[in-house]
């Protein structure tokens, strides 16, 4: 139990290594808004936009491989229920990140045809574009949602539990409620999504998130 602690604790760290710090370099954008902007972008660095695709496919299938290794870790017996929740959201996310990012591969072909069309076949890539685009960064959405679900119930074990500090769990329940709500209306698509509340929601429950992951994945590799 020891070595999967600690497996999970490093695996925290180095999946935001991977999604915060090395994907950003590599140019890869969960949400875009510009597709023409990506277009472009793709085709002077196609190379780069390969290897970034890859690694966001990796980082999901350790979001998927993390998430069982809590389960073992903190589910049973005590918190069946909870990593029931838990196993479904995080794995729910990661399916849903995956599917999003094998999709989004396919902006490669659209990039390289762009690039010698013209008239009319420029306007629909373009178009064509826009809608994977609008899709992936719709699902990413989705996907956060089932994060926040997911890493709800996971940080009530933690309070729970006994074994981390319940500090920790509790910047999880923070995290999870902010951008749960903050998704949320971005997913609803409610006229909220204009007001300065919801503006400083989800960048404050980004930040907590990020404070949370850091803090607890530094306490389950080193202590």
């Amino acid at each position: 139990m020891i070595i999967l602690m600690r497996l999970s604790g490093f695996l925290f760290l180095f999946i935001i290594f991977l999604y915060l710090i090395l994907l950003p370099a590599l140019g890869y954008k969960a949400e875009i808004d510009d597709s023409d902007a990506e277009i472009q972008k793709i085709n002077d660095d196609p190379k780069k936009f390969q290897i970034s695709i890859g690694l966001a496919l990796i980082h999901n299938v350790l979001v998927i491989t993390l998430t069982i290794m809590l389960f073992i870790v903190f589910g049973p017996p005590d918190n069946i229920l909870l990593g029931i929740v838990l196993i479904i959201f995080r794995i729910g996310e990661g399916l849903i990140l995956s599917y999003n990012d094998k999709n989004y591969w396919d902006l490669l072909n659209i990039a390289r045809k762009y690039s010698t069309a013209s008239g009319a076949e420029k306007t629909s890539l373009s178009d064509l574009a826009q809608s994977i685009t609008k899709t992936k960064s719709s699902r990413f959405i989705f996907a956060m949602i089932f994060w926040a679900i997911g890493t709800l119930a996971f940080s009530i074990m933690l309070v729970t539990y006994g074994v981390v500090p319940p500090f920790f769990g509790w910047l999880g329940i923070v995290a999870s409620i902010f951008i749960g709500f903050a998704d949320g209306i971005k997913f609803a698509k409610l006229k909220l999504i204009d007001s300065k509340v919801f503006k400083a929601l989800h960048p404050i429950g980004g930040l907590v998130a990020l404070i949370f992951e850091i803090v607890l994945g530094g306490w389950l590799l080193f202590f």
